[in-house]
């Protein structure tokens, strides 16, 4: 969502389309592959990144060489969405998820904390909060917010139009 938003209001992204849009994601990945390798390789495409927007997860934020400032966007989700979407995708594909659901919920959290422990402390990055449930329900708040951080003259009525609430099945249910 923070990817289609950046997006519209008009930032370029770094993405190589590798991983099609599907059930799971139908507006897509936004993914670039050369993120994942990170810690193997030298770096040398983030000079393509300047001025782009790049999905990099968490855990490879500390893989990110310090030679360079980053501006990061730290998107918050409750962990029980997080953990019932990634159900759902491996359940649909197939795919064996026999880990306990309270240690992936600790493993998630631990690095949480690392990486915002990381984004407070390194000198080489900027980084902002984003509540993911505040931009369902006030995207264009959350709009004005991202694009003050970026700084980059985002038109914030677009990116408030792509988020699209239809999209956030896999919501926590309190009570």
């Amino acid at each position: 969502m923070l990817m289609q938003m950046l997006a519209a209001g008009g930032l370029a992204l770094l993405t190589d389309a590798r991983r099609a849009a599907d059930e799971d994601n139908p507006q897509g990945y936004f993914e670039f592959e050369q993120v994942r390798h990170l810690s193997r390789d030298d770096g040398r495409w983030l000079r393509d990144a300047r001025g782009k927007a790049v999905k990099v997860i968490s855990t490879l934020l500390r893989d990110l060489p310090a030679s360079n400032n980053y501006k990061v966007i730290l998107m918050r989700r409750d962990l029980s969405e997080v953990l019932a979407s990634q159900a759902r995708m491996l359940t649909r594909r197939g795919a064996v998820h026999d880990i306990d659901q309270a240690r992936m919920r600790r493993l998630f959290e631990d690095d949480l904390w690392r990486a915002t422990y990381l984004l407070k402390h390194a000198s080489h990055f900027d980084y902002l909060e984003v509540d993911y449930t505040q931009v369902i329900e006030d995207p264009k708040a959350q709009a004005v917010r991202i694009a003050d951080f970026v700084a980059a003259g985002l038109n914030i009525d677009e990116m408030a139009g792509a988020v699209d609430s239809n999209l956030y099945r896999n919501r926590c249910r309190s009570g």
